[in-house]
């Protein structure tokens, strides 16, 4: 299976377009490109039963976040407060995001 790069880095700011958490906005804790899914601080809990351990004596049921695919995903551009389509560019030699319709740059430098 070939791992393509994603147009999502972890620290981003995303919104989700479609689901459940529909218009939830959150950063971007951790990515998974072979699963094509990142996983959004604040958004898609789901509840995991524990068993009682020494890391945690009472045990129960813990809540955390789980992945979500890249394709529910935009990432928020602050100048437009929306989510936005990106367009790769070379500004002083380096490869950076851009919004497709501010031309606002978006996030880190890649």
């Amino acid at each position: 299976m070939k791992v393509t790069k994603l147009h999502i880095r972890k620290g981003d700011i995303v919104v989700v377009l479609s689901g459940k958490d529909k218009g939830k906005r959150g950063k971007v804790l951790r990515v998974y490109p072979k699963e094509r899914s990142i996983i959004v601080e604040g958004v898609n809990f789901v509840k995991r039963h524990s068993r009682p351990s020494q890391s945690n004596p009472k045990g129960g049921i813990l809540e955390k976040e789980s992945p979500v695919s890249v394709a529910k995903i935009g990432l928020y551009c602050a100048k437009c407060n929306r989510p936005r389509r990106t367009r790769l560019l070379k500004v002083e030699g380096r490869p950076t995001r851009i919004c497709v319709k501010c031309g606002e740059t978006l996030g880190k430098e890649i």
